[in-house]
């Protein structure tokens, strides 16, 4: 499988041009090293998410260590996470930050929309481009 081509670098000046998991949506995303703690900022529209930065790493190490496909489930903070997504994953006591990767409270969910397409970006994971019910493995 070859790298999909993306548009942009992924810094605030020249961020990343991607789309959610079903295509119907574009959001820019970005690195910043600079944060406290590093950041992922994806920015949709006027909203602004952060996600700690490593989320990148580590959940590309879930996802090899599972080894296979894994549903991205994804939900808005204020709903719950279908067990055994990578939703759920991203705001679990048992993930490698003992809770959620996102930082602004109100805005922590939807891991499992806006991080995969980042690592799809980054060639570290296959993504599936369905309507409904993607999911997505370590490459």
């Amino acid at each position: 499988m070859t790298k999909p081509y993306v548009d942009g670098v992924g810094t605030a000046a020249d961020p990343w041009r991607l789309t959610t998991p079903p295509g119907g949506s574009e959001f820019l995303a970005f690195r910043d090293d600079q944060s406290e703690p590093p950041a992922l900022v994806v920015q949709v529209g006027k909203t602004e998410l952060r996600y700690q930065l490593r989320c990148i790493d580590d959940l590309h190490a879930m996802l090899t260590a599972h080894g296979d496909w894994l549903s991205l489930g994804n939900a808005d903070e204020q709903k719950p996470a279908a067990d055994g997504t990578v939703e759920a994953w991203g705001r679990a006591a048992d993930n490698p930050v003992g809770g959620w990767y996102g930082l602004k409270k109100g805005l922590r969910g939807r891991f499992g929309n806006y991080v995969p397409p980042v690592l799809e970006a980054l060639g570290l994971a296959e993504l599936e481009h369905n309507a409904r019910n993607n999911r997505m493995r370590a490459l």
